[in-house]
């Protein structure tokens, strides 16, 4: 599902209205008690805003009866984001939603500037995806852009029926879920295992369904396990049971089979003679649950059974805790299931709800590699069924999604503050426009600044390394997490020069790669062979061998810059030819190729990274195999410019 998103579209100086999920949760007083959803979406937002966009968004929040409810007033939510920020939202307590207030206030918005509706449920029409209020909602605005996941399943004026006016795109948070979700259902690392939960085997048949024809291994527990141990003929006593679903469970169990997929389901429980917090309770084998009892978690056998098989996997998605986890007593399943999915060195993916919420109450938030923001839009993405608000999104065109150029500025050890901030100021006007993407890598001490003079520009920045922990005993480094903090976008990895000062390997290029995905960071891995290895014929050996390692256990290659470095053509002067050049870049892309599919060997861009000149750039970049430059002593002059827009 390749879907255009925010970053495919010129936003500067229009309006952008922009779909959110800040359906947060509010205690008694209207404050909010869980913004996790607000967080998730200012990635979209300060792109928007950063980049000369007039943002106007909307939302809902809880269920007012398709009228206004102060109750369900987005007034908190305009206040969390002013704070969060730190700028003036623009907020008018419109019942109608776009009045003329809203109307006024959207005209009068101004790049940079960000308006919230309220809430789009105080219309009846919303729901039923009214075409007047649907156009009502588009007339704000110039582009579309949906960044709520959690309503995507919904056909909603806010999440369809303006995108039917309006070009719509993805934000960056709906993105991140296609390419974390989607990739693991369409082209999983295996094995590939799926853990369900919950109460209802009812909830989740199409998601059983659907995944049958896709994992290794299918691991049930929760509620809905006690209706699949009664069809194997076991006393389930007063626990959970669907009999409606016996015969479903059953034929279940017969497709698992069929399909080659290991199922399990508990071993034991944790049983108890009343559904509460204090009741007393007892560790039983699946075979002896006494008749007035019922499960209200999995046993410690069935933990050690479930942690063993999270372990050996290389994808994992859960979604359904394992016991009762709010009540301490039965939570351990659910505990030793998110325990063994942090500490694994698989993809983890929470596919939201119930499950999202118990790994973070019970901490184990950061060691996942992606939780998600739906509850019914995820279980039916897990299902295989198309969501209306991302269906209706534009589609990107084959010919949009080949290699667009990279030209990278690796500024080493050059330039102070000043001499950062000047330069910086030479460049931007001068690359303005330029057709390609324009990364600026200056010293660790200038990144803050260059950060925010490129704010609203057509230039990123990276940094020259990183480390892969995030904190510790780790003298002059700096982790990935430091680096997305002060908004850097590009690191660069396994520079030649690192790797021959300080015997950086490619082991730990790879380390550094993975994390620095895992943050939304791009890296541009570097590669290259000295001149006595080209000399005695090895440079290829040598190149395929960095690649081997480097990118190995990459997630989605496509989203990594490789650069070949002729070591011997850095500084020297010298320069590969252009068909020795596209030779060697050649070599990496079968590499890709090979690893990672010929697909994949296609989309991934290469650059070259040799004393690459304006009076060279041109005739460098027609080579088939090169898609970039990445720019050393060359990238400190204005003239960096003329090799931008070659």
């Amino acid at each position: 599902m390749s879907k255009k998103t925010v970053s495919d579209i010129e936003i500067k100086g229009k309006k952008v209205l922009m779909r959110a999920d800040f359906n947060v949760p509010l205690d008694e007083n209207g404050a909010i008690t869980d913004d996790t959803r607000i967080m998730a979406a200012l990635p979209t937002i300060n792109y928007i805003l950063e980049n000369g966009g007039a943002l106007i968004v909307m939302s809902h929040m809880g269920r007012p009866n398709n009228e206004p409810d102060p109750k369900y007033s987005l007034l908190p939510v305009a206040k969390k984001l002013s704070e969060v920020l730190k700028k003036q939202v623009i907020f008018n307590d419109d019942s109608k939603v776009t009045g003329p207030i809203t109307v006024a206030a959207a005209q009068a918005l101004k790049p940079g500037e960000i308006l919230l509706l309220q809430n789009t449920r105080f219309r009846p029409e919303e729901k039923k995806n009214d075409p007047n209020f649907s156009k009502e909602l588009a007339k704000l605005a110039d582009v579309f852009v949906n960044d709520a996941f959690g309503t995507a399943h919904r056909a909603h004026a806010s999440t369809v029926g303006v995108a039917e006016i309006l070009p719509g795109v993805s934000g960056l948070l709906i993105q991140k879920e296609l390419d974390f979700m989607g990739k693991a259902l369409e082209n999983p690392k295996r094995p590939f295992v799926a853990i369900l939960g919950g109460a209802k085997v009812s909830d989740k048949i199409g998601v059983i369904n659907n995944l049958l024809e896709k994992v290794d291994t299918l691991i049930i527990g929760g509620g809905m396990a006690y209706t699949f141990l009664k069809v194997q003929g076991y006393e389930i006593g007063k626990s959970l049971l669907e009999e409606d679903k016996l015969e479903l469970a059953k034929e279940l169990i017969e497709k698992a089979k069929n399909k080659g997929v290991k199922l399990l389901l508990p071993v034991d429980v944790v049983a108890a003679e009343e559904f509460s917090a204090d009741a007393s309770y007892k560790i039983v084998a699946i075979n002896e649950i006494p008749k007035m009892s019922l499960g209200l978690d999995i046993g410690p056998e069935t933990n050690v059974i479930f942690t063993e098989e999270i372990l050996k996997a290389k994808t994992v998605i859960w979604n359904g805790p394992m016991g009762v986890f709010e009540m301490p007593a039965f939570a351990k399943g659910t505990i030793a299931v998110a325990k063994a999915m942090a500490e694994s060195d698989a993809i983890t993916i929470i596919g939201g709800g119930d499950s999202a919420a118990a790994v973070k109450i019970l901490g184990f938030e950061n060691g996942m590699s992606h939780i998600s923001t739906g509850g019914g839009a995820s279980l039916e993405f897990l299902e295989g069924k198309a969501l209306p608000g991302i269906e209706i999104l534009q589609d990107k065109l084959e010919e949009e999604r080949m290699r667009k150029p990279i030209i990278a500025g690796n500024w080493k050890m050059n330039m102070d503050i000043n001499e950062t901030k000047q330069l910086m100021a030479t460049l931007l006007p001068l690359v303005a426009g330029a057709d390609v993407d324009v990364v600026f890598c200056p010293t660790y001490l200038g990144l803050q600044k260059a950060v925010e003079m490129s704010k609203g520009s057509n230039v990123s920045i990276g940094a020259q390394n990183m480390h892969y922990e995030k904190d510790g005993a780790y003298t002059g480094e700096v982790s990935g997490e430091m680096l997305q903090a002060i908004g850097v976008a590009y690191v660069i990895l396994g520079h030649s020069e690192r790797r021959g000062y300080y015997n950086e390997t490619n082991e730990g290029v790879n380390k550094k790669a993975i994390k620095a995905l895992s943050l939304g960071l791009t890296p541009i891995v570097c590669c290259g062979e000295t001149l006595a290895e080209r000399d005695n014929g090895q440079a290829e050996s040598k190149v395929v061998g960095q690649i081997e390692e480097s990118v190995k256990n990459i997630d989605d290659i496509s989203k990594v810059i490789i650069a070949y470095e002729p070591i011997w053509a850095i500084g020297t002067g010298k320069t590969a030819t252009k068909e020795e050049a596209d030779e060697a870049c050649g070599w990496v892309r079968k590499t890709v190729a090979k690893m990672y599919g010929e697909e994949a060997g296609t989309k991934v861009r290469i650059q070259y990274g040799g004393s690459v000149k304006p009076g060279n750039v041109k005739e460098i970049m027609a080579m088939e195999n090169i898609d970039g430059a990445l720019v050393g002593g060359a990238a400190l002059k204005a003239s960096f410019a003329e090799i931008v827009k070659y």
